[in-house]
């Protein structure tokens, strides 16, 4: 009698739908256009681009605008179909496309920054344009009448650039590791607070108003969920990357974050989930399991004639340990550690299965993810990578 074959359980991962290819060099943000099958890109190369899905079922450019300088960052409002593009020479120029996106007519220019811009901001109900560049400067324009505003120097040159109309805050994140906020005002500003909890420099900032929290991406490959809300003041690390962090898109209708980075990965994040925070890592001069000291515990190595031993932290306890005590790795999602990483052997002991569920799904797009752009309504994803392609992906099966 044959053996009956068990078919194999599905895998849900993202559906690629379209590679988007012609830009000369990377682009470095791209936004998908709303109710229509286009994109919006701007490119290194200086180019402005419109793509939209032709009979054929490629996409074509509509729109083909050189730039006087390559284009660093956009902006894209579809109510006001208003597109504020950032250049490297720290220009914004903003036009209006027209209905069938088949033109865009210049508007106003902004002399916002000094050098290269590196975010921007529409926000219509205030009439604004934020930015920031690497000039170190945060700056607010008027769109109404271009007029400037207001500047804020920042610690280092800003990466990320977030902003609750609700409160007027605005989030930058910058290379040196550090988020400031900011109450802005129409021609002022108020620094209400910096706070730091990375080893290497944000790269991507987003912002959930609905829950008040505001998630931060870094180099040092780790996301960090800020609630900012206050409830807690916690601050939830999540390592689900082998590079840095790239981008960030959060869904909202789903309490999902998306996480794209350096490594070709998509990492869908289910923040629906009660997570805990990660222990500080406490000091000692010994192992806190079996009291062999460390190697620069000289007295205690003189007076017990024990060799030292090197240091190390228990991820789920922070205590330290030697190496002997924490022999063991475990995968502790729920702490954001989806990644095996060392504990100690009687946290290892007390982890069980169902802590070790894992809470993300991880994806490779294939190439090196420079920015995102997230369609809620459809539940599309674009990727544009190192490699001057547009990819554009089907999310539902992981998003949802």
């Amino acid at each position: 009698m044959a053996a009956e074959i068990q078919p194999k359980p599905l895998t849900r991962k993202p559906i690629l739908l379209q590679r988007v290819e012609g830009s000369q060099e990377v682009v470095n943000m791209a936004v998908i256009v709303p109710k229509e099958e286009g994109v919006i890109s701007v490119s290194e190369d200086r180019t402005v681009r419109v793509w939209l899905k032709r009979d054929s079922g490629q996409y074509w450019p509509s729109i083909y605008h050189a730039m006087p300088s390559p284009c660093s960052c956009m902006s894209f409002n579809p109510e006001t179909r208003r597109l504020s593009i950032g250049l490297d020479n720290g220009t914004i120029s903003e036009f209006i496309l027209s209905e069938d996106y088949n033109k865009m007519t210049p508007v106003k220019n902004y002399q916002a920054h000094q050098s290269r811009v590196t975010m921007i901001l529409f926000v219509l109900e205030l009439e604004w344009v934020l930015s920031t560049g690497q000039d170190k400067q945060f700056a607010w324009h008027c769109s109404e009448s271009g007029q400037r505003l207001g500047v804020y120097r920042t610690n280092a040159v800003a990466s990320g650039l977030q902003f609750d109309v609700e409160t007027r805050h605005v989030f930058i994140g910058d290379h040196s590791g550090q988020v400031t906020i900011l109450k802005l005002e129409q021609e002022n500003c108020t620094l209400v607070t910096t706070f730091r909890g990375h080893t290497g420099g944000v790269t991507a900032l987003c912002w959930d108003p609905v829950q008040r929290i505001l998630f931060s991406g870094s180099s040092d490959h780790s996301v960090i969920m800020w609630d900012i809300g206050g409830r807690k003041g916690t601050a939830i690390e999540l390592q689900g990357h082998n590079d840095k962090i790239q981008a960030l898109s959060y869904a909202q209708h789903t309490r999902q974050l998306i996480s794209c980075g350096g490594d070709g990965g998509i990492v869908v994040w289910n923040m629906d989930v009660e997570r805990q925070e990660t222990p500080e890592w406490l000091d000692s001069d010994s192992c806190q399991k079996c009291d062999q000291p460390f190697f620069w515990n000289f007295k205690q190595m003189w007076d017990n004639k024990k060799i030292g031993l090197r240091q190390h932290h228990c991820r789920k306890c922070g205590k330290a340990v030697c190496g002997k005590c924490s022999s063991k790795r475990s995968s502790i999602p729920l702490m954001g550690f989806e990644f095996e990483v060392r504990v100690c052997d009687s946290c290892h002991e007390a982890i069980t299965d169902e802590e070790r569920v894992p809470t993300a799904t991880f994806h490779d797009s294939k190439h090196n993810i420079v920015h995102v752009h997230f369609d809620a309504t459809r539940g599309w994803l674009l990727t544009s990578g190192t490699d001057k392609v547009i990819k554009l992906w089907d999310m539902t099966p992981v998003v949802s």
